[in-house]
């Protein structure tokens, strides 16, 4: 089991000066959606931006902690908008 902070905390630590939210979606603790911030995105496609964030989620995906992840991410920049 893992907590929606401990996702944070590990996403926010692989990528420096992201800014990283977690929902549990289901009150089990494993399926979870992730909504990231971080100005690294740029110039990136989304399903690169995507393989980032769940490389730095690698440990918990692969030992199981999450089994269901829906992810999110934009650059400051379309926060913005």
């Amino acid at each position: 089991m893992i907590t929606p902070e401990e996702i944070e905390n590990i996403i926010q630590r692989n990528l420096p000066g992201a800014l990283a939210s977690a929902v549990d979606l289901t009150g089990t603790n494993d399926h979870f959606e992730v909504r990231v911030v971080w100005q690294d995105f740029r110039g990136k496609g989304l399903i690169e931006q995507h393989r980032i964030v769940n490389q730095a989620l690698q440990g918990p995906l692969e030992d199981g902690r999450i089994h269901a992840l829906k992810i999110k991410t934009l650059t400051p920049e379309q926060i913005s908008k």
